[in-house]
């Protein structure tokens, strides 16, 4: 299967293996699913394994509806009633993909049956915007990503491709060929920019509504976040100021192990060596992470 329609728009899906419970894995964002191929194969051996681009990522037709991670929840909803997914799931997401999951746990604990969250986006994100980084509130700030999408959202794929040049990073052109060539056609399509210029617009109050709402699940948690030490380096490799990193790292850090008091039953994990991209990083500590989620379904 490679398409659903949600919302009368085409969506583009990936949905392998047979078992349960379902497992379904949310993105971060601006993040296409083809990089998840080695966790996927392995994963649906035992279960099945779905995952699928919002709407305006990959070959998923882009509309007007709100990028909101409420609406993204009903995505998920939908999703599952077009797959007949009735009994509860295994949910994992990665980075703002975590946001969105963080609000479907709280909406419809019911529907889950086991949570991950990897490096996820914190509820309380705003306090990286209360930090002092002028190096990367200049680069990496939401102002500089918003401007940067309405830019590459007014640009031709072909203008893409050199504006981005090189388009994939180095641990991304370790992939397979096939698998590259899907990379490259991802960040090269304008839409991702107009989705995710809605998305970054949109998620501060979005962390406000998942705050506001209190969790009634309890099923087990496992928060894994990365390596701040190695993200730190990477920084300033990168160039950014020596106090910035370890200002930013030290926060999201706190971030990550703030996200365990929200939850019964969490657990907390670093992973050693690992940026944010854990899943590239570290992908046998995620399909470990979800098969020992799946288990305690299969042994409840």
């Amino acid at each position: 299967m490679n398409f659903i329609e949600i919302n009368g728009q085409k969506i583009e899906i990936l949905s392998k293996g047979t078992g349960k419970p379902a497992i379904l894995i949310m993105t971060g964002m601006g993040s296409p699913f083809y990089e998840w191929e080695e966790i996927t194969y392995k994963l649906a051996e035992t279960n099945q394994v779905i995952m699928y681009h919002r709407p305006g990522l990959g070959k998923s037709e882009y509309n007007h509806i709100e990028r909101t991670t409420e609406n993204f929840t009903k995505d998920i909803i939908q999703i599952l009633e077009k797959l007949n997914i009735t009994k509860p799931i295994i949910l994992a997401g990665h980075s703002y993909g975590g946001l969105c999951a963080q609000h479907f746990s709280k909406l419809y604990p019911e529907r889950i049956q086991g949570l991950l969250l990897l490096d996820s986006t914190s509820v309380d994100l705003y306090k990286l915007d209360q930090l002092d980084l002028p190096y990367l509130d200049e680069n990496e700030s939401d102002a500089a990503w918003i401007k940067n999408c309405k830019e590459y959202a007014a640009m031709s794929p072909k203008e893409l491709l050199k504006q981005l040049d090189p388009v994939l990073t180095k641990k991304q052109q370790k992939l397979p060929k096939k698998t590259q060539e899907k990379l490259i056609t991802f960040y090269t399509n304008p839409s991702l920019y107009k989705t995710m210029l809605q998305e970054i617009t949109n998620w501060e109050k979005d962390t406000e509504i998942i705050r506001s709402l209190s969790f009634t699940g309890d099923f087990p948690v496992t928060i894994i976040g990365r390596d701040k030490r190695k993200c730190i380096s990477n920084y300033i490799d990168d160039g950014v100021p020596k106090a910035e990193a370890e200002l930013l790292e030290n926060t999201w850090h706190q971030l990550i192990m703030e996200q365990k008091d929200i939850y019964k039953n969490a657990k907390l994990l670093f992973a050693l060596g690992a940026g944010h991209d854990i899943y590239l990083d570290q992908p046998q500590l995620v399909i470990d992470a979800i098969i020992h989620l799946a288990d305690c379904y299969n042994h409840r």
